[in-house]
């Protein structure tokens, strides 16, 4: 097998959408340890503020709004697809969504140590339930049903240095030149969409046995904040190593 690049492979994901929804699902079941072994970075629609924050620092956001033709065509497919998949769905209504909500919470998610749990009942409310995730009351309800710690979660968003973080998995979507998600890459290799899942696994499951074992080389001996009250958590600004830019 060729070598492999030094960075770990990236998968860019958002919680809008159907197919990184699907995308996720279908890699976590292939190697339940990839979230372990990949970089996720969140992908989403700045709003107002954060897209001037992105231009301040010489990016923008690639990805253009579809068409209702479109739209109406991926309605049909994603519920096609996930039929197929055997899994529920639900499409949501979105009503005014402000993105950063969901995703800037995640990232506040990985610093607590709760974001898979964050993850799996956002998206299971999103697309099992078809929730507005974007909707702080009902996003405050997913948290509190799933026993995550709410206030740090839903106040991520004002906070600053968090939006900056975020604005840092924007600026690493305009440097990878990513235009849509679910969107993978390792060195040269480039793999977007949900169809093209089964050639990135093709590349990474041969490397899997080396890229564990670089995990267990570089891996923390201890979650230095397992046990902390959540108010400490919640003051602390930890590094998340998710993603590029501590974002993701």
């Amino acid at each position: 097998m060729a070598k492999l690049p030094k960075a770990a492979p990236k998968l860019y994901f958002s919680l809008r959408s159907p197919f990184s929804w699907m995308a996720v699902r279908r890699l976590l079941e292939r190697v339940p340890d990839a979230r372990e072994l990949i970089d996720f970075i969140p992908f989403y629609e700045p709003d107002e503020r954060s897209g001037a924050l992105l231009a301040e620092r010489g990016g923008e956001f690639h990805y253009v709004a579809m068409s209702k033709a479109k739209h109406l065509y991926i309605l049909n497919d994603t519920k096609r697809l996930a039929a197929g998949f055997g899994y529920r769905m639900k499409w949501p209504i979105d009503v005014a969504p402000v993105w950063e909500l969901p995703h800037l919470a995640w990232i506040v998610a990985g610093d607590l140590g709760v974001q898979d749990d964050y993850y799996r009942a956002v998206m299971a409310a999103r697309w099992e339930r078809g929730e507005d995730i974007c909707d702080p009351a009902v996003l405050r309800g997913v948290l509190a049903d799933a026993g995550l710690p709410v206030e740090p979660l839903l106040g991520a968003a004002d906070d600053p240095a968090v939006r900056a973080r975020g604005v840092d998995a924007l600026m690493a979507m305009y440097n990878d030149d990513v235009f849509g998600v679910p969107y993978f890459k390792w060195g040269t290799h480039r793999f977007w969409g949900l169809d093209r899942l089964d050639a990135f696994l093709e590349l990474l499951e041969p490397a899997l046995p080396e890229l564990r074992a670089r995990r267990a080389v570089t891996a923390p001996a201890a979650e230095p904040l397992a046990g902390l009250p959540e108010p400490v958590l919640a003051a602390v600004g930890a590094l998340d190593r998710d993603t590029a830019g501590g974002c993701g």
